[in-house]
């Protein structure tokens, strides 16, 4: 898998989203095991103690989880996947819905939009299709 950092934002901050990316996808399945940190570093071409940062945030927000001899597991709790989709769900309507405001769409228009994609998009691959 691919890491892509940007300037101007704290590497450890943009490991932690796409590790986040990379759990919510099932690139990383409930209960497996992540490489460790040594390999995830490398892969990214980062200091251990970054990725060793993110890592520890993401188990105090409850992504992951260690065994003490086993390594880091990504978590098994369906309410915390849940809560994970939940939250990039809203996080990325926001931003949708701010980018809409800017070109003056306002609320009713927002939703008649979003209802037509909706609605479009029953029948044509879950919207996969869709540009």
């Amino acid at each position: 898998m691919e890491w892509n950092f940007k300037d101007g934002i704290p590497i450890y901050a943009q490991i932690i989203d796409e590790m986040t990316m990379r759990i919510a996808s099932n690139a990383y399945a409930p209960g497996e095991k992540l490489p460790s940190v040594r390999e995830l570093a490398m892969d990214a071409g980062v200091n251990p103690n970054t990725m060793q940062r993110a890592l520890a945030e993401l188990e105090r927000r409850g992504l992951v989880y260690s065994e003490r001899t086993s390594g880091r597991f990504v978590t098994k709790e369906e309410e915390v996947l849940d809560n994970l989709h939940e939250e990039l769900a809203r996080k990325y309507f926001q931003e949708f819905a701010e980018k809409l405001r800017k070109i003056g769409m306002d609320k009713a228009a927002i939703k008649e939009s979003i209802e037509k994609w909706v609605d479009g998009i029953e029948g044509d691959n879950n919207g996969k299709d869709r540009d």
